[in-house]
């Protein structure tokens, strides 16, 4: 079976950068977001093997993708619609959350073992503390975890689980916080979301927990869908790919459409590739060089690759908690291919280099056109 995909390539922080004489620039702004793309690479696959790669221009999308077999024509100029679609702001409780610049989401751990902070928030005023602190930094979101994923962890019981999170959720939620629980486990997702958490960011993408699906569509919450490979216990199991890239735009497209099949609203849908998630390193780069691809799903896009393994590879094997400077190196890449929402350990940190990124792309809207030569 024949699949498509279109990349867009070509990036550039404002479509005056592509004006070649036209107008308007044949470029396209990606997903309502402040970045724009005058390139796009159309492959197809037949199962492992790539038996097509076009690098076109926008204004030359139309005409190719008609020419295509009829399933392949249709596929093609529905991800193309989706390339360009602006996301309507996600509404988070009374919360809302424009998704036409990137938001951080900060990671507030309440585990022992975590492989970044495990320990650093075990108590609740620890935590809350923390949360709080994001906040007033700038994170849009707080996502409260109580279970680690790291490779080997071990899986921890529903009820210790909630007890670790719930009461941090509480009060986060009472003082007004957008909260996401990072769970992939039904028990809890219901008591967290009753407790005022209105998202849930679940690493297995609502397989793990056959009730799962159903308690986020009963309470209307939003959710994170994210890649893992493992279908058991251990996520980071099972980590083999024809293609990477293609494989994990694949699994996203299905757990897409089993959630909206679950009764889950596709506005409340965000997907996250799982970097770090049964990859390696050369794996998980692909993934961040290719992640504007995932715009072609019409979905908002989460990034998170804070402080993982993949950025110790590649500085002399720097402990997690001295990734700092690798994960907003990350941050950026992934702000300028589109990404809507940017999950960290480092929050304040990542909402200076957002407003500094947002800073760039604002004045290299300015047309400088008119100016004495």
């Amino acid at each position: 079976m024949s699949k498509l995909y279109l990349l867009p390539l070509g990036f550039a922080p404002s479509p005056q950068a592509y004006d070649e004489g036209g107008d308007p620039p044949d470029v396209i702004r990606l997903a309502g977001t402040m970045c724009y793309v005058g390139q796009i690479a159309l492959i197809v696959r037949e199962g492992a093997r790539v038996t097509r790669r076009q690098i076109l221009r926008p204004s030359d999308i139309a005409p190719v993708l008609a020419s295509l077999p009829d399933e392949l024509a249709a596929d093609g100029e529905e991800q193309y619609a989706n390339l360009r679609m602006a996301h309507p702001p996600l509404r988070l409780g009374e919360r809302t959350i424009r998704l036409d610049h990137p938001q951080v989401m900060g990671i507030l751990n309440v585990t022992p073992d975590s492989f970044s902070d495990g320990g650093a928030h075990d108590t609740t005023q620890a935590a809350v503390g923390h949360g709080v602190d994001m906040l007033e930094a700038g994170a849009a979101i707080i996502d409260v975890g109580g279970e680690s994923t790291r490779p080997g962890a071990p899986a921890v019981w529903e009820g210790d689980e909630i007890a670790r999170v719930l009461p941090v959720v509480e009060r986060l939620a009472r003082g007004g916080a957008a909260v996401s629980v990072d769970t992939r486990n039904g028990t809890t997702m219901a008591e967290v979301l009753a407790a005022g958490a209105t998202m849930i960011n679940d690493v297995s993408a609502l397989r793990h927990d056959p009730r799962s699906a159903e308690i986020v569509a009963r309470a209307g919450a939003a959710v994170v869908l994210m890649h893992a490979p493992g279908k058991g216990s251990d996520l980071h199991a099972d980590a083999t790919y024809d293609h990477v890239v293609f494989d994990v735009f694949d699994h996203l497209r299905a757990r897409r459409d089993a959630a909206m099949a679950a009764g889950i609203a596709r506005e409340k849908i965000v997907l996250d590739p799982g970097i770090g998630f049964g990859k390696s390193v050369a794996e998980n780069l692909a993934l961040i060089e290719a992640l504007p691809l995932f715009h072609a799903l019409g979905q908002p896009l989460l990034f998170a690759a804070s402080r993982k393994r993949f950025i110790g590879a590649l500085s002399n094997e720097a402990p997690a908690d001295k990734r700092l400077g690798g994960s907003l190196a990350a941050a950026m890449r992934a702000m300028d291919a589109g990404a809507h929402m940017i999950r960290v350990h480092d929050a304040a940190e990542t909402v200076q280099a957002m407003h500094v990124w947002r800073g760039m792309r604002d004045a290299a809207l300015t047309d400088f056109s008119q100016l004495p030569q």
